[in-house]
């Protein structure tokens, strides 16, 4: 009996061992979260920076980004991005800029606490090259841009999307969801217009008609006012500009004052003016130049800003539209800018003709298909004369904050309107999306 277990025990024993093979497994490699990057992007310039706010890790990709998306031959340029990572699960929110980037924690990304990344527009800021080739300045080269940055984010980001933006970042928010519906889950453009012309007449309209007739004949007052006071008031603007060390060159100083004024009530409504400090006739010179420069900014016309603006005012003249200047009320001061049009700061010597059908393909799509977008615009604000107004069957939230301005936020609005837009985000994207309230 012994003899029979001894042999089972080795017979098991045996086929235990022969059964047994060394097996060479090969290593499984970790990819550190930059070399997961890298991967996506092997021929960028990839930095870390100190994450802020909830992110975990923060990089600036300068990409190598194709001028021509047709035609990969006419080149690239320097394209900066700067993404900052919570979790591969959390939604990503990308922020389609309309000028230059500053690197910075946006709203939404507050309120999912989730992903970000942040694009500068192509040819503003750093990713502008030294000579811009203005053919490649378009709307749909830079929508590529991101359509084919986030195709590549999404091989690792598995969350939800949000695409957001500010004024003309809002306004590329939905040239975006236009183009490519299905690349985000949810857009919230916030004060974003949708321009007809090239001097669009409803900024004008809105211009006439918001606030109280007092309010407007004080506007109209000041004007008038700042023009009669001209010469003691270009004074103040030089010696302003050699404190702050401003050159005006490409427009004389009072070429500049000129359009400041007729600028006045366009910024005043935009920025949230308030018609009690608008200064009357006791005023001084310094007091009026100040005050036109609290709403308007004299550096706006400056060398450096004239600079700095060329790409956006080439884009509105040849395919966003932009507003126009009325005369009219103190037509008979103007001594210079007698026929006052943005074109008078678009880049020369460039075929500057307007495309009538870009935005207006773009309005009948989010007019009539542009579903589950929050709209955030200000009451006040000059600019939501051009606001769209989608039809009645389309899946949007369209919030205007009564006496609001174009800075006007999520975080402006009553509880009960937070709810209400909270609850539609909810809705849109689920209940496996946390979303947390903004502290007032």
């Amino acid at each position: 009996m012994k003899y029979f277990k001894s042999l089972i025990l080795f017979i098991v024993l045996s086929v235990s061992i022969v059964g047994c093979r060394v097996v060479h497994l090969e290593p499984v490699e970790i990819l550190t979260f930059e070399q997961k990057l890298g991967q996506l992007f092997p021929d960028a310039e990839i930095t870390k920076m100190e994450p802020k706010d909830h992110f975990s890790k923060s990089f600036q990709l300068v990409l190598n980004e194709p001028l021509d998306h047709n035609n990969y031959s006419a080149g690239t340029f320097k394209h900066y991005v700067y993404l900052s990572h919570t979790d591969f699960k959390k939604p990503m929110v990308l922020i389609t800029e309309g000028y230059n980037a500053n690197p910075s924690t946006y709203e939404l990304s507050k309120i999912f606490k989730g992903n970000q990344v942040q694009v500068e527009y192509r040819f503003y800021g750093k990713s502008r090259p030294d000579t811009i080739p203005w053919q490649y300045l378009k709307n749909d080269q830079a929508i590529e841009d991101y359509h084919q940055l986030v195709t590549k984010l999404k091989t690792l980001y598995s969350g939800k999307w949000i695409s957001t933006g500010i004024s003309k970042g809002g306004e590329t928010v939905l040239i975006y969801k236009s183009k490519y519906p299905y690349d985000v889950d949810v857009a919230v453009p916030y004060v974003a217009p949708l321009i007809n012309t090239q001097e669009d007449s409803r900024t004008e309209e809105h211009i006439n008609t918001i606030g109280s007739d007092e309010c407007r004949t004080k506007i109209t007052k000041f004007q008038r006012l700042v023009l009669e006071n001209k010469e003691e008031i270009l004074k103040e603007i030089s010696g302003y500009a050699e404190e702050k060390k401003m050159s005006f060159t490409e427009l004389t100083t009072e070429e500049a004052l000129e359009y400041a004024v007729l600028e006045f009530p366009f910024s005043f409504w935009q920025w949230g003016g308030k018609c009690e400090e608008i200064p009357n006739k006791n005023a001084t010179a310094k007091e009026l130049f100040n005050y036109v420069n609290s709403i308007v900014g004299i550096s706006f016309y400056n060398d450096k800003t004239y600079y700095n603006l060329l790409p956006s005012y080439y884009q509105h003249m040849t395919e966003l539209g932009y507003y126009g200047f009325d005369t009219t009320p103190v037509k008979d001061l103007i001594k210079i800018v007698h026929e006052p049009t943005n074109l008078r700061f678009a880049p020369k010597n460039t075929d500057l003709t307007f495309n009538p059908d870009y935005i207006k393909e773009v309005r009948d799509y989010v007019e009539n298909q542009g579903h589950k977008i929050l709209y955030i615009y200000g009451e006040y604000d000059t600019w939501g004369a051009c606001a769209p107004n989608p039809k009645s069957h389309v899946n949007i939230l369209k919030m205007i904050l009564k006496g609001g301005s174009h800075k006007t936020r999520i975080k402006d609005f009553s509880d009960a309107d937070k709810r209400l837009i909270y609850n539609k985000l909810q809705n849109w994207l689920g209940y496996s999306v946390t979303i947390y309230p903004l502290e007032n």
